[in-house]
């Protein structure tokens, strides 16, 4: 059995449960010496608060999520897809690579879903969707790389 899994939860003050309730423990041994996951990655910019963390052994292992972090739940990707399909995106399954090579490369919550001729005029489309629950909601990133042809 496994020690440490489980907490009682900090009540003291209102901002000391949200600070318990906000808080990531790193899985390593703390008598350890190595300083890389003690110290807060590039990707962590906005996710993690630099300031907040114990003294001690614990110094950067235990971090705490940033007062405006918002952690999202994930989205279902077929809605998404179909109206990619209605909207002219070949899925991939279906589609003859020497036909296009210029097409630029769908992918939805990583998965690479089919190809466009006119990823403008679709990138353009799905920010003027999104927020609409039905298809996108106002969480979802839309980033389009030209450089190396995705959406």
């Amino acid at each position: 059995s496994k020690a440490g899994v489980s907490q009682v939860l900090n009540r003291y003050t209102f901002a000391s449960t949200l600070s318990h309730l906000r808080r990531t423990n790193t899985p390593i041994g703390r008598d350890g010496k190595i300083a890389k996951p003690r110290q807060l990655h590039n990707t962590h910019w906005g996710l993690v608060c630099p300031a907040e963390t114990p003294e001690g052994q614990a110094c950067g292992l235990v971090k705490n999520l940033s007062l405006m972090c918002y952690v999202s739940i994930g989205s279902p990707g077929e809605p998404i897809i179909d109206y990619l399909t209605m909207r002219g995106m070949e899925l991939l399954e279906e589609f003859d690579p020497h036909s296009a090579q210029d097409a630029t490369k769908i992918f939805v919550n990583g998965v690479w879903v089919g190809v466009h001729r006119d990823p403008t005029r679709l990138h353009n489309n799905l920010r003027t969707i999104r927020g609409d629950p039905n298809y996108l909601i106002e969480e979802v990133s839309i980033i389009r790389d030209i450089r190396e042809r995705e959406l």
